[in-house]
């Protein structure tokens, strides 16, 4: 049931975008409101989340460390890894945003012949390296449907990500590799029975929401051919707040549309804000200089403090009625 409610659920969804462009004539709707109303939603859950974020009290520091910590001049320092100043945290963050470099490290553990044995977890890695990477040159393609005319880089990333061309329409390496690792993030799910268990539909949801959203466009571009002076004129239209939402398109432009839509909305309130929030983890944006500089809790509040002075002062008589010396004696 986990896995066919959120399949149903974008299923259902694709289906309300076709009937209601195609069937019903609600273009406007799919074509302008819902885009905008999802924007505006996108952009506010956004804010929302990283405000919050950024509220949170920090008194500590916490950096997360697997190296050597900057010490004595003759003991090498594990710069990347246990950063004591905030170049080396810009360092190791750009590593774990572009590459996702403690992924890349996790190993993991399970038991062999009643003995424990550690092993390379490098497929996660592999497969979260190319979807992230693909769905970033696929958006940057897509500035070419939102920009008049089309900038040159964006040219050479369409040009690049086409290089294997077969036939016509163009092949794009990204349509491939976006499919494959969104599939295989479903079956390792599915498959490794400790990862089905601990699973739950939230987790699928944005699975196949996504699959949804590839789908539908790899459908437009080598089944349905839409025609693409259309949707740039679609697509300009909702840029330059001068949308041309009757656009002689096919309904599958709309069901893309409305996917994306969905997509943006849940976003800020989902899973996938991790793209946001690991900027604002504690763990990774500090450095490690606990023992060059002491840190002090900003929100310390002043305590009334009772030393061993006054104390014996207060009862000094009873200790000496029970022999306990007295310092000031």
């Amino acid at each position: 049931m986990k896995i066919a409610a959120p399949l149903g659920i974008v299923a259902l969804l694709a289906l309300c975008a076709w009937i209601g462009a195609d069937a019903l004539g609600l273009r406007l709707l799919f074509g302008t409101i819902v885009p905008y109303a999802a924007i505006v939603l996108f952009v506010i859950g956004f804010i929302v989340r990283v405000v919050r974020w950024g509220k949170s009290a920090v008194p500590f520091r916490i950096p997360t460390t697997c190296g050597q910590q900057k010490s004595l001049p003759w003991i090498k320092q594990a710069k990347t890894d246990n950063p004591s100043g905030y170049g080396g945290v810009v360092g190791r963050m750009l590593l774990e945003v572009l590459f996702f470099r403690s992924l890349l490290r996790n190993n993991k553990v399970e038991k062999r012949s009643d003995q424990l044995a550690v092993g390379s977890a490098k497929w996660l890695w592999l497969g979260a390296l190319a979807f992230h990477w693909s769905m970033l040159v696929i958006v940057l393609r897509h500035f070419r449907l939102f920009l008049d005319p089309v900038p040159m880089w964006v040219q050479v990333i369409e040009g690049a990500d086409s290089a294997f061309q077969i036939g016509v329409p163009i092949l794009y390496i990204t349509d491939l590799l976006v499919v494959a690792a969104l599939t295989f993030l479903f079956l390792r799910r599915v498959v490794v029975p400790r990862l089905r268990y601990i699973s739950l539909s939230v987790d699928f949801f944005p699975l196949f929401l996504l699959l949804g959203v590839v789908l539908s466009g790899i459908a437009m571009r080598y089944v349905f051919r839409v025609d693409v002076t259309a949707v740039k004129e679609l697509t300009m239209g909702l840029v330059t707040f001068s949308p041309t939402a009757q656009a002689p398109v096919e309904p599958i432009l709309y069901v893309h549309l409305f996917l994306v839509s969905v997509l943006l909305a849940y976003f800020p309130w989902s899973k996938l804000m991790h793209a946001g929030g690991v900027f604002f983890s504690p763990t990774r944006n500090m450095a490690n200089d606990s023992r060059a500089k002491r840190h002090v809790n900003p929100w310390n509040y002043g305590v009334k403090v009772h030393n061993y002075a006054e104390y014996e002062e207060e009862f000094g008589e009873k200790m000496k009625k029970v022999g306990l010396p007295l310092d000031s004696e």
